[in-house]
């Protein structure tokens, strides 16, 4: 179960300015993060643009992916969606002798029930071959994935291991820390919470800005695994520009401009999601230039 604590980072899908994947920058993304202390990688998040990936980019992506990181850490596959039947279909037909867990977002749209979100990842439990990482992030699902039902998960399911918990919702963090079973992991999706979270008592984050970052904010979470508030806490506050500059517009507008910024990636999304405003691109800039 160690495999997930400490800093995670969700991969941004980089893009030449034609809006087709840039490989090579994802190549380079991925060493980056291996030789800066990153813990473990996630393939086709939200900050991954996986709603606008095509299922064959997908699987390119999953293979460039499994290519640069050639085994040094472990992989983490975003599939998950509204239609239960469609995510068990993927699971189903996609190659995951590489990958060392699913994670999997509570389902958006559809707005079901406590009780249909429990029914629909134990239905996902029951087929996955994989190790599954509940995420709840009720500001793009319109849903939240309530403590109880993410408990219930996880004291019926062995196969279901952590939750990424993305609801900036303090209280119910400290709700899942007290009441999990022993194994069970809570994960941060919220970057500028992880610490705390992880000071509670939680495993760590899947990060957004720590892909960008990786030294430092993977040094930051370590010192909170260990308990050394104030010193995790120096480097928190020096992050704090740059962790909400990123999401100022939209992610992953915000974290591509800090790419661009380092020379790693350009800055190019696809719609409906717009490139970073030249405002913001310079804040951006001059915030990741006073960390140097």
């Amino acid at each position: 179960m160690n495999t997930f604590y400490g800093t995670g980072v969700a991969l941004i899908t980089p893009f030449k300015s034609d809006l087709t994947v840039d490989f090579e920058a994802l190549t380079n993304i991925v060493n980056y993060n291996i030789d800066n202390g990153t813990d473990y990688l996630v393939i086709s998040g939200t900050t991954g643009e996986s709603v606008t990936i095509t299922s064959e980019e997908k699987k390119a992506i999953i293979n460039t992916i499994v290519e640069a990181n050639n085994g040094r850490l472990p992989l983490v596959l975003g599939i998950g969606g509204n239609n239960t039947a469609a995510v068990i279909e993927e699971i189903n037909t996609t190659d995951l002798s590489h990958i060392d867990a699913i994670l999997s977002v509570s389902p958006y749209y559809s707005k079901p029930t406590q009780e249909g979100i429990y029914q629909h990842f134990k239905t996902i439990s029951q087929a996955s071959p994989k190790p599954i990482i509940l995420y709840n992030v009720p500001g793009r699902t319109s849903s939240n994935m309530l403590p109880e039902t993410t408990l219930r998960l996880a004291n019926d399911f062995e196969n279901i291991i952590a939750v990424k918990e993305a609801g900036n919702n303090v209280a119910q963090y400290l709700t899942l820390i007290k009441n999990k079973p022993e194994d069970f992991l809570i994960i941060s999706g919220d970057d500028d919470l992880a610490l705390g979270v992880v000071l509670a008592g939680g495993a760590g984050v899947i990060s957004v800005i720590g892909q960008a970052l990786p030294k430092q904010f993977t040094k930051m979470i370590n010192l909170g695994l260990e308990g050394k508030a104030s010193e995790a806490y120096a480097i928190h506050f020096d992050l704090m520009d740059i962790t909400s500059l990123i999401f100022a517009e939209n992610n992953p507008a915000g974290i591509k401009a800090v790419f661009e910024t380092l020379g790693l990636a350009k800055s190019t999304v696809r719609l409906p999601l717009v490139e970073a405003t030249e405002g913001l691109k310079s804040k951006i800039k001059e915030a990741v230039n006073k960390l140097d």
